[in-house]
């Protein structure tokens, strides 16, 4: 993908108003967070699967950090708690398919790297793999939900 093609695909973020975007093409996988404001950030180009380590090209434009709106209505999050966020905008789901059974449920012991659900994302299925060992203290999002970028998906308790 050439630097103009990265570019236009900014432009088209920004002039429909979406919220993300994740494109997948020769081996590189870009993804471009839309805001209200016109400024863009494009997240990270880099090669798809667990090789992230070493990135082909990254594209950041700089914003001052906002601080995280209060949030209402939610239960406190234990402090020793480990928090894993979406890293797409999507669909959750709990279920390699409609027939199988959940790959975690609440209580269940994981190992880094453990798949712990699906987020579907313009028909790609991304595999969300837990960055911590621990057990599963609380699953946020229903199956069949939509999330969003940086929305909360899992608790780990150490």
């Amino acid at each position: 993908m050439t630097l103009k093609e990265i570019l236009e695909l900014i432009d088209k973020v920004s002039s429909s108003g979406i919220s993300s975007l994740e494109v997948e093409r020769a081996g590189m996988r870009i993804r471009i967070k839309g805001k209200k404001s016109p400024s863009m950030a494009v997240l990270a180009a880099q090669p798809p699967g667990p090789a992230q380590a070493y990135s082909t090209s990254t594209i950041q434009q700089e914003r001052a950090p906002q601080a995280p709106a209060p949030e209402t209505g939610e239960e406190p999050v234990d402090p020793s708690w480990h928090i894993i966020t979406s890293p797409i905008v999507g669909t959750f789901y709990r279920t390699p398919n409609p027939e199988s059974d959940p790959f975690i449920s609440p209580g269940d012991r994981v190992e880094k790297g453990s798949v712990l659900c699906i987020v579907e994302a313009m028909k790609l299925m991304n595999e969300i793999e837990s960055d911590r060992a621990g057990v599963v203290a609380k699953i946020y999002p229903q199956n069949g939900q939509p999330v969003e970028y940086g929305e909360k998906l899992f608790a780990i308790q150490p």
